[in-house]
C-alpha cells in the first residue's frame, strides 16, 4: 500500500514521474510528463536508474565504471531537462538512483508524496512495448498510483492536444 499523496493538500503540487533511459520512447513520456505538468500546473520528476548488474569488477574498475554511469545518468538528465526548460519553460526536479529499476521507481514514489502519476512510453517496435511497459502489465511491479502509457508514434501536436 502506498502512503497518502499529498499533492491535493495546500503547499504540495501533483508531479509526474518520467523514466530517463536509452529507449526511442522515453522522449515521447517526458513530452507528456512535462505538457501535463504544465497545464495542471504541476510538477515534472524525471528519473534515471543506474542498475548495478554493471559494476561487479574489481574495486577500482568498479568505482571507475559507476563514476562513468553517473555521468551518463546527469547528460541524460540534463539533455531531457533543458529540452523541457526550452520547449515550456518549467524547472523539472532530476533523480538519479541505483538499483532495479521497479524498486527504485517503488521507492521514489513511496518517498515522494507528491508523486501522483508515472508517465511512460510504449515502443512502437517488433521488441515489444519496453520492459517498464511489460513490468506494469505483467504482475510483479504494479505500481501503486496510477500509470499513462503513451504511444511512442504520437506527435508533439498530438501529445499537445492530449495533455
Amino acid at each position: 500500500m502506498v502512503s497518502k499523496r499529498l499533492s491535493r493538500e495546500a503547499g504540495h503540487r501533483r508531479k509526474f514521474l518520467a523514466i530517463i533511459d536509452d529507449t526511442p520512447e522515453c522522449e515521447r513520456a517526458v513530452a507528456y510528463a512535462s505538457k501535463r505538468a504544465q497545464s495542471t500546473s504541476g510538477t515534472l520528476v524525471l528519473l534515471y536508474i543506474i542498475t548495478p548488474d554493471d559494476f561487479q569488477h574489481w574495486l577500482g574498475v568498479e568505482k571507475i565504471m559507476r563514476e562513468e554511469a553517473n555521468a551518463t545518468a546527469r547528460a541524460a538528465l540534463d539533455g531531457h531537462a533543458n529540452k523541457v526548460r526550452q520547449k515550456l519553460g518549467i524547472e523539472p526536479e532530476m533523480v538519479v538512483r541505483e538499483g532495479k529499476p521497479t524498486e527504485e521507481i517503488h521507492k521514489l514514489i513511496e518517498e515522494d508524496q507528491d508523486i501522483a502519476i508515472l508517465v511512460l512510453a510504449a515502443g512502437a517496435g517488433k521488441e515489444g512495448p519496453g520492459p517498464l511497459v511489460g513490468a506494469v502489465a505483467g504482475k510483479g511491479a504494479a505500481f501503486p498510483i496510477p500509470v499513462t502509457v503513451v504511444p511512442q508514434n504520437l506527435s508533439d501536436e498530438e501529445i499537445d492536444s492530449l495533455a
